[in-house]
């Protein structure tokens, strides 16, 4: 169906108080949306103005991939989002448009292929394997969050970085700092600007004494042209904060889906091989992240499913709610380990989609393996209401997950 501008009725502006959520329990507001107005306009807590919010699944494709939707566009603009700030650097990737962002993302490819990210594996195994070897000599209940999900994503960006192991906890600080909405911009552009200055003396001592390793690489690119310093540092910036934080998080709230669903716990025990088809199934269903992340301009009028975005327009769109469309996954609402295919979109889609997926597959995997080979009488120590879970978060997750065995 084609909609003109004197057919198409007016959309409501609503307001989308984003709350603090519990558990893996699925925003309410996305779901009343996606139920009743896939495509409406929304107003969230901080920014300016008003946005388009797409939530269904072909639509959410449409509108990441489509090159008149532009990220760089954004840039100068204090447009409706959740944050106070805006999480990446102005040289960063995130804010890039082809042909920019295929030069921009060429210079730190090499780092995560399938044979970089191999070499990989053994270390973050032994990794995880330490760490669990020190909560079981603790004895239970322990704590994953201190124990496995926040120093082993933390350990396996730093070592891909170059990042030693003395500066790591202040990196875990300005990550926090970074990536919650809840400490203010003035903070978190203290905490960016403190990032900034690391890397940019790490990228330094890089170009003096050359190593192999991601910063490293993004030295390289300075010296040899394809990288200004700005850019890397803001590159260096986007991948060690965001992998480390978001694999805490999203590898958390998969373990806790799996301590809630016992019987599914129980078949990954017995069928093991399940474990990849299982992965993708946690991906689809844990919730990453609260509400949207940074949103698109419309470069000049584009219809989406019938509705007319008009050229300057704001778009955003979600993930989270592509991934519970009903027109594509049975029973969305369901962790359903059967599910064969699982096209999720949790990693994004067109060319901002994530170049950490496979490292992200890859720590999780690690982590849950692990945990179900080490630990089969694995379970919450407590009850799930007492379970904290991060407050004004912008990748949602517990703040502690008690176990014992």
């Amino acid at each position: 169906m084609t909609t003109t501008e004197s057919a198409q009725e007016p959309f409501p502006v609503r307001f989308w108080d984003v709350k603090d959520l519990r558990g893996l329990d699925f925003d309410p507001f996305m779901a009343a949306q996606l139920r009743d107005e896939p495509i409406s306009r929304v107003k969230l807590p901080n920014g300016e103005g008003h946005a388009w919010f797409v939530t269904r699944y072909e639509d959410v494709k449409f509108v990441t991939s489509d090159p008149r939707f532009s990220r760089r566009a954004v840039l100068g603009r204090p447009i409706t989002r959740l944050a106070p700030h805006f999480i990446p650097l102005d040289e960063a990737v995130g804010f890039a448009d082809p042909p920019e962002h295929t030069r921009l993302r060429k210079a730190v490819a090499r780092s995560f292929t399938t044979r970089s990210l191999d070499r990989l594996r053994p270390g973050a195994q032994r990794a995880a394997d330490e760490l669990l070897d020190e909560m079981e000599q603790e004895g239970p209940p322990a704590d994953l969050m201190e124990h496995l999900h926040g120093p082993l994503p933390l350990a396996v960006i730093s070592d891909l970085m170059g990042v030693p192991q003395v500066d790591r906890r202040q990196m875990a600080l300005w990550t926090n700092v970074i990536l919650s909405a809840g400490y203010g911009r003035e903070a978190s552009d203290r905490a960016k600007n403190g990032m900034a200055e690391y890397f940019t003396e790490l990228l330094a001592q890089r170009l003096a004494e050359p190593q192999e390793d991601l910063a490293g690489e993004l030295a390289d690119a300075t010296a040899q042209g394809g990288l200004s310093t700005e850019e890397a540092v803001a590159i260096a910036l986007l991948i060690q904060a965001s992998a480390a934080h978001a694999v805490r998080n999203n590898s958390a709230n998969m373990v806790y889906a799996l301590l809630t669903h016992p019987e599914q716990t129980a078949r990954l025990r017995a069928e093991p091989e399940l474990l990849p088809q299982a992965l993708e199934e946690l991906l689809r269903f844990i919730p990453h992240r609260s509400a949207v992340g940074l949103g698109r301009i419309a470069m000049e009028d584009v219809e989406v499913s019938g509705v007319l975005i008009r050229a300057g327009e704001v778009v955003h769109s979600s993930y989270l709610t592509a991934n519970r469309d009903p027109s594509v996954f049975d029973h969305p609402d369901e962790l359903d380990f059967d599910r064969e295919h699982v096209p999720h979109l949790s990693f994004g889609h067109g060319p901002h989609f994530c170049l950490g997926s496979m490292l992200a597959r890859l720590e999780s995997e690690i982590i849950i393996s692990t945990l179900l080979r080490r630990f089969p009488e694995l379970r919450l120590a407590e009850p799930v209401e007492k379970i904290r879970w991060q407050r004004s978060a912008l990748i949602r997750g517990p703040e502690n997950l008690p176990v014992t065995w």
